[in-house]
């Protein structure tokens, strides 16, 4: 496990009782519930806890839908990387996306692969005013000129250390467009100075050496391996060929070998990826066995010859890479934008699971069988939701047939089994009043007033014993 540093407690502000709103997904006027808190900070380690317990992050709004009431049941879905395997559309939108950079081949059919969708509805009303979803487009071209101008002020300074924020930012994003983990709005796009494309850490650097040479000495050894020294093995430096009985494979190509294809010296288009750290209610974090990179919230950045064409927005957390949104721009959809960003992020989890072991998942955010265009994320196999009682993994395939029949839904068969993260001892819960941080049991005998005790319980059932220990429940 990670050996973490000592940082700040989270913060936040629980809003006793269940919010009601329109429901994105079914429009159901106000069958959508769910439980909801405002963080001025967390750690990541606590929302890590927290979206193994159902959470989920809109800003600096954390809401928990409540499962056996909302008309939409919106179950927690997480992807193993280590052991995926792109499907077939996942690879065609892989080949479409290598053939355009190559030949500039635009293929515009009807995008059946794009999980992106402009008309869906917000999922969550949260305490902003219960937003009703943005049949929007980002404007993307506003935001890389911001870019271009905040590198044109860095260039002036210098290479001076500049911490301030640069003051380009979208403030009215046109427009919001759905990807994995979705349903998480935002009403702006704060922009931070960013390194210009190939010179700023890059998300994830192709191999040094050409993937077609790697791939030739695979073959040659694999040969040298199946055949007798000296018979008919070809010289080094001499060109294998094509087909070879011996050598004949099967298997299919890596993501990485589909994501990393060479491009001929002669492509039409160059696309390069940028990483930054962005403004979240996440504290940013490093640990000694850690990703390089540290732990919180990042932009992805998407240019294509030298314009930035999409923004992902991932949260680095202790064990998985969790996807929140991504704006990009409409003129691009042919691109499948959201299918191919999702396997950079799946791509990228596999590579920070080099240097950090423990990180090895990746978080797509609710999956809603019920909703026929948010059922896509079960396709990006092998996967596991959330059991809503337990709060155990299951394996998706042993969960859709029960989904079939009823809309919410026990996924863990044990009928003995508990949660075990549940809440045991209330009492031990932090409080933050008047500049003070004590137990709650301190804290309720200091108060006559035992009205807010129902709510400080259900805070405290919601987030389970360990959350509830480590993070401040802030009281006026």
């Amino acid at each position: 496990m990670a050996a973490w540093a000592a940082v700040s407690p989270s913060v936040v502000e629980y809003f006793e009782g269940e919010d009601f709103y329109r429901c994105g997904y079914c429009k159901n006027e106000s069958g959508s519930r769910s439980h909801g808190m405002w963080a001025h900070s967390l750690t990541v380690r606590d929302y890590q806890d927290l979206i193994d317990r159902g959470w989920r992050r809109s800003g600096k709004y954390v809401y928990k839908p409540v499962m056996h009431q909302t008309c939409c049941p919106q179950y927690t879905i997480r992807c193993r990387p280590l052991q995926f395997q792109p499907s077939k559309s996942h690879k065609k939108v892989l080949k479409k996306m290598l053939k355009f950079l190559a030949k500039g081949e635009i293929s515009r059919g009807n995008c059946e692969d794009e999980p992106m969708d402009s008309t869906m509805e917000d999922a969550v009303g949260g305490d902003f005013a219960l937003i009703n979803k943005l049949d929007i487009k980002c404007d993307l071209k506003t935001l890389s000129n911001d870019f271009k101008q905040s590198l044109e002020s860095e260039e002036k300074k210098k290479g001076k250390n500049v911490k301030k924020e640069d003051s380009n930012e979208l403030i009215q994003s046109q427009g919001i467009e759905e990807k994995l983990g979705s349903g998480e709005p935002s009403r702006s796009v704060r922009v931070h100075t960013a390194p210009k494309p190939g010179k700023g850490a890059d998300l994830s650097k192709p191999p040094c050496r050409k993937a077609k040479e790697i791939r030739k000495e695979r073959k040659r050894l694999k040969l040298m391996q199946q055949t007798p020294a000296g018979e008919g093995f070809p010289a080094q430096g001499q060109p294998l060929p094509l087909f070879s009985p011996k050598a004949k494979s099967n298997q299919p190509k890596s993501l990485e070998e589909l994501i990393f294809e060479t491009l001929p010296e002669n492509a039409s288009h160059k696309l390069e990826f940028t990483r930054f750290l962005c403004s979240s209610p996440l504290e940013a974090e490093s640990a000694p066995d850690g990703p390089d990179c540290g732990y919180g919230s990042f932009h992805q950045q998407y240019w294509l010859d030298g314009k930035i064409i999409a923004v992902g927005v991932i949260d680095i957390l202790p064990s998985c890479v969790s996807s929140v949104y991504l704006y990009y721009d409409p003129e691009y959809s042919f691109l499948s934008l959201g299918v191919y960003s999702a396997l950079r992020e799946i791509a990228f989890t596999r590579q920070l699971h080099e240097k950090a072991p423990q990180l090895s998942y990746y978080y797509m955010g609710f999956y809603i069988h019920s909703c026929p265009k948010m059922k896509y994320k079960g396709q990006y196999r092998p996967s596991d939701l959330l059991c809503p009682e337990t709060y155990v993994w299951v394996p998706i395939e042993q969960c859709l047939p029960s989904l079939e029949t009823t809309k919410y839904c026990r996924f863990n068969q044990d009928p003995e089994a508990v949660d075990e993260g549940r809440s045991k001892e209330p009492d031990r819960l932090q409080v933050f009043h008047k500049k003070a941080i004590m137990p709650y049991g301190v804290y309720r005998r200091q108060r006559k007033d035992r009205s807010e005790e129902a709510a400080v319980l259900q805070y405290a059932s919601l987030v389970g014993q360990a959350c509830s220990e480590r993070m401040l429940l802030f009281r006026s």
